[in-house]
């Protein structure tokens, strides 16, 4: 019956690292021993300092719809932090605090793309960014890096993807899937070029600044002539573990923000008060309080780089943050495994989930078909044991 629903729902992609965690439970379900590398969601607890501010929001009875850009001391704390981490003066009218960085990046899209809006992907890119630009009817323009250049973009290459109907440039540092970080110099590579097309405005998605194993965090929106043109991108799920909490936010330009807060006002209002009060706590505490956490992933890397590394076929770099690997698999790409024929990374990835019963995520849905996504969000006896099983099927 899908020629009742809307074109437009029937031309989008469901998201593949989703469908694979679906897939995933189904099998155990059915009995099997699955271990779940798809999922981008550390496997870490709330720290303690935020589940009290949470459960004393619900003792004070915030129950009620919140306004729909957020609480006015959230967006504070947030301002405060743009300027604590980022260096970015960020007034609490350019903030607005979504239901997950997934609406704000949406609520971006559908504020500031018209039909046939170009938007500029490096591939590998995260998964949802062309379909919301899609919805938004824009044009996704992907440009492919390889694993021989850590997965950046370089400013010869972005120079060659503008047109004249260039609206936007999308990325995330560091990055989901490749884990690349964009150092000050690189990024300022980039500002060079966009400081020569004046109308292309840039969505910074920082989800995991603090999962960075090189050093400080560098927002693109501190480089010169780019703070007016950026909107930056961020939340709560990924540093602090709080993926369902559902926050995510912005900073940008006090027009753009007055616009996500009209359009948002049409379609959820408001997010979680609960999730907003136990945010302020979040961003409140000096970023050691989960260093813990970044220090366990930077110690998981190394262990999955060296465990791979033993596996004939895989090309690995080295990721300087998030917590995922991004192997150049195309070397299996013409072959036969156990009878099965490998002809892409789609093919890999469903003969691990079948052959190895490990759950990982083609490099397809992520604008690269030469790789497949690998999150080590997970302890380190089950990292070991399915890099085992990998081995073992290969």
């Amino acid at each position: 019956m899908s020629n009742h629903l809307s074109e437009r729902i029937n031309n989008m992609s469901t998201s593949a690292t989703l469908a694979m965690a679906a897939k995933a439970r189904e099998l155990r379900n059915e009995g099997k021993d699955i271990i779940g590398l798809s999922l981008g969601e550390p496997d870490f607890n709330i720290p303690d300092f935020v589940k009290e501010a949470a459960k004393e929001a619900v003792d004070q009875n915030y129950s009620s719809y919140s306004p729909v850009d957020g609480y006015a001391d959230l967006k504070k704390a947030i301002s405060n932090k743009f300027k604590r981490d980022n260096n970015l003066d960020y007034g609490i009218d350019q903030i607005v605090v979504s239901t997950g960085a997934k609406q704000s990046l949406a609520n971006v899209a559908m504020v500031m793309l018209n039909k046939g809006d170009e938007v500029i992907l490096p591939a590998p890119f995260w998964v949802s960014y062309s379909d919301i630009v899609k919805i938004a009817e824009g044009v996704p323009v992907q440009v492919p890096t390889s694993i021989d250049t850590d997965f950046k973009m370089t400013p010869e290459q972005l120079e060659q993807a503008i047109t004249p109907k260039t609206k936007m440039l999308w990325f995330s540092s560091p990055c989901n899937p490749s884990g690349s970080v964009y150092s000050k110099e690189e990024l300022e590579g980039l500002a060079v070029v966009l400081r020569k097309h004046p109308g292309i405005f840039v969505v910074s998605d920082e989800i995991y600044e603090h999962i960075n194993f090189v050093g400080g965090h560098v927002s693109i929106a501190g480089i010169a002539g780019m703070y007016e043109r950026t909107i930056t991108v961020n939340g709560v799920s990924k540093a602090f573990a709080m993926t369902g909490w559902r926050i995510g936010y912005i900073g940008a330009a006090p027009y753009i923000a007055k616009a996500c807060t009209k359009f948002q006002g049409q379609i959820t209002s408001g997010a979680n008060a609960i999730g907003q009060r136990a945010t302020i706590a979040a961003l409140e505490a000096p970023v050691n309080k989960i260093q813990f956490m970044i220090d366990e992933f930077h110690k998981r890397r190394d262990l999955v780089l060296s465990l791979l590394g033993e596996i004939e076929g895989f090309k690995l770099n080295v990721p300087e943050g998030a917590f995922y690997v991004f192997p150049d698999i195309s070397s299996f790409f013409g072959k036969s495994l156990n009878g099965t024929a490998i002809n892409n990374a789609s093919d890999l990835a469903m003969y691990l989930l079948e052959e190895a019963n490990v759950a990982t995520v083609t490099g397809e849905a992520f604008g690269n078909p030469n790789c497949i996504r690998i999150s080590y969000a997970a302890s380190e006896k089950e990292l070991k044991e399915a890099i085992a099983r990998i081995k073992a099927v290969l």
